[in-house]
């Protein structure tokens, strides 16, 4: 039995100006957020308070992020041979839970204010609102463009920080001409509904991957056979799909060939397997070169 690692020649550049965006955005948002709980008790607005805690969460998150961001750039050692890319997903897992946990504790606060909406004071909702609109904007053009799940985690969080700012903009303008203050409360469940329905999936997808599920879109059906088309193996099977992070993917599987082949024709196969498996994503790809005749040994062959 002959036993083979590939490994392809893309290689994954860290991006080392994401750890100082990260780090900028920290401070801006944990700044803003004392700045918007001292306004949310003065305006006593509940959808202000609502994304002041969203924002301090936001910050810890941050905190969490830039940590592990910068840690996951450690290279490989005896300790992790995989290298530390994995440690950013798990400021992602964190960030995840951080905002889910939090935006529980908000809906606890604001469904009952929807059965006894309270006034609120919308010129100051107006004023934080376009000061949150500025601070969340510069934070999200300095996240924006990142690669990992952690970086797209979480400058997703500050794109929604942006929309409800936005969002508040507009409802303060309505209650400085009318007053409709179930408006305050009805804008935070929006608020947080929208964003446990996306944190959650982000998270869903977080699991996956600490799960070693196989990435969302590669098919190992599709790819065994086109493996067995366009080269000479004659079958492929107990292949096993994962990613590291999100980004960098992983393979190994089994190929038959013939018992004739020759050293050369093997060179040949292994070749042409690791081209059409970089052309599908996959960067590392360990392989395993079994003779028609030979009797596999691993218990998912004969599954």
């Amino acid at each position: 039995m002959i036993f083979v690692i590939l490994m392809s020649e893309h290689h994954h550049e860290h991006d080392h100006s994401a750890v100082g965006n990260i780090k900028f955005a920290f401070f801006l948002n944990l700044s803003f957020s004392i700045i918007e709980i001292i306004g949310g008790l003065l305006t006593n607005s509940m959808a202000i308070l609502s994304d002041a805690l969203h924002d301090l969460g936001d910050s810890i998150s941050l905190a969490v992020s830039w940590y592990l961001e910068n840690f996951s750039q450690k290279e490989a050692d005896d300790d992790f041979s995989y290298g530390y890319a994995r440690f950013s997903l798990l400021g992602a897992l964190i960030n995840s839970i951080v905002l889910i946990l939090g935006s529980f504790f908000i809906l606890s606060e604001v469904v009952p204010r929807l059965f006894n909406p309270q006034t609120v004071q919308p010129k100051g909702m107006l004023f934080l609102s376009i000061f949150g609109i500025i601070i969340n904007g510069i934070s999200v053009l300095k996240l924006r463009g990142g690669s990992s799940l952690n970086k797209e985690v979480v400058s997703w969080h500050l794109m929604e920080d942006l929309l409800g700012w936005t969002a508040i903009f507009i409802v303060s303008i309505i209650l400085i001409f009318k007053s409709v203050p179930i408006l305050d409360p009805l804008l935070s469940l929006l608020i947080n509904i929208y964003i446990l329905y996306n944190v959650i999936s982000k998270l869903k997808r977080v699991l996956a991957i600490f799960l070693q599920g196989v990435p969302d879109d590669i098919n190992i059906e599709n790819l065994q056979q086109r493996i067995v088309e366009q080269s000479n193996a004659l079958a492929v099977h107990h292949t096993h799909v994962w990613t590291l992070e999100g980004e960098k993917n992983f393979l190994s599987t089994h190929l038959i060939v013939r018992d004739q082949m020759k050293r050369d024709d093997i060179i040949e196969l292994k070749t042409r397997v690791k081209k059409l498996l970089a052309e599908e994503g996959i960067d590392h790809v360990t392989v395993e070169i079994e003779y028609e005749n030979e009797e596999c040994e691993s218990e998912d062959c004969r599954a």
